[in-house]
């Protein structure tokens, strides 16, 4: 069965003092709809097209706590955690923590990041893609034995762990899940054959399927079982009001950037999103994400009943 989860991408509008309880209730209306997993993005500033700089931030990690704190089943994870931003070891102990959290609820959802200008603001280092990714491939398995060794250590070109223990264990056997996020089809989505129990990727049903064939053949050429690894995809979706409403909203998307830049938006309303998601199922996405930008509860309890998620998971 198909899973459906939620990206919440966006802080604006709200006071500091009231802004974590509107995001708590955010999650919480996803969860009491019937969503699978509750995401936010790892960035330190907003993100064009969705704001600039000014706009506010949670950190990723204390936020996701927070609502694992609220939340009773949803996953909880990172969509997705730039590998520059921590130490794996350091990030292993962070999302096992929110696995103890959230009673075993934790996925590691990682990637080789990418936003340059966030790194140059804040010091931090913003390598070669090819470096980036080396990186990566050293992180995913860092993380890894730090989710199930008792005494760890791993000499690698970038990072290095010497007899490190990771104390308490997480409450999920194996720990948490690994999704790599990407869709590089010579790297990213070879490590995601290599080292993960996820993938995420992005764009339209088109570009969703060529990604599963290219992830099928790396699994092929590493004598990987295809099927053992899960397919996410994330998509921005725009709720609309009318059919009016959607043809305007669809053509102010399609003139803001390119085809590729557009590509994968959801643009509907409510009783739409089925139809509009059935291709990206069909295709071959074991987990659809919606990345519901200017969120509100009532618009992610709409698609959650147009997605008959309530029935589904009382069945």
């Amino acid at each position: 069965m198909t899973k459906f989860g939620v990206q919440l991408p966006n802080f604006s509008g709200h006071d500091p003092g009231e802004l974590f309880e509107h995001v708590a209730t955010l999650a919480t209306t996803a969860e009491a709809s019937g969503f699978d997993s509750v995401w936010v993005m790892d960035h330190f500033f907003q993100l064009p097209p969705l704001g600039g700089p000014d706009e506010p931030m949670l950190e990723a990690y204390t936020l996701l706590g927070a609502l694992a704190a609220r939340t009773h089943a949803v996953q909880l994870g990172t969509l997705v955690t730039g590998v520059t931003y921590r130490n794996p070891g350091i990030l292993a102990k962070i999302v096992t923590t929110l696995d103890v959290i959230s009673r075993g609820r934790a996925i590691l959802g990682i990637g080789g990041a990418w936003y340059d200008v966030e790194h140059q603001s804040l010091g931090v280092d913003y390598p070669s893609d090819r470096i980036r990714l080396d990186m990566l491939e050293e992180a995913v398995q860092i993380c890894r034995a730090m989710f199930t060794g008792d005494d760890v250590s791993f000499t690698g070109t970038h990072f290095r762990l010497d007899h490190a223990r990771n104390l308490p264990r997480p409450v999920q056997t194996g720990g948490p899940k690994i999704m790599i996020g990407g869709g590089g089809e010579k790297r990213t989505l070879r490590l995601v054959a290599l080292y993960a129990d996820k993938c995420n990727v992005t764009g339209d049903v088109a570009q969703l399927a060529h990604k599963i064939d290219v992830l099928r053949q790396h699994c092929a050429d590493v004598g990987r079982d295809p099927a053992e690894v899960a397919v996410t995809w994330m998509g921005p979706l725009i709720l609309t009001t009318s059919d009016e409403n959607t043809a305007e909203v669809r053509a102010m998307v399609a003139a803001s950037g390119s085809a590729e830049e557009t590509a994968g938006f959801i643009i509907g309303q409510p009783h739409d999103i089925p139809d509009l998601v059935a291709g990206h199922i069909d295709a071959g996405a074991d987990e659809v994400i919606f990345s519901f930008a200017f969120a509100d509860a009532d618009g992610i309890a709409a698609v959650g009943r147009a997605l008959g998620l309530r029935a589904a998971s009382s069945s």
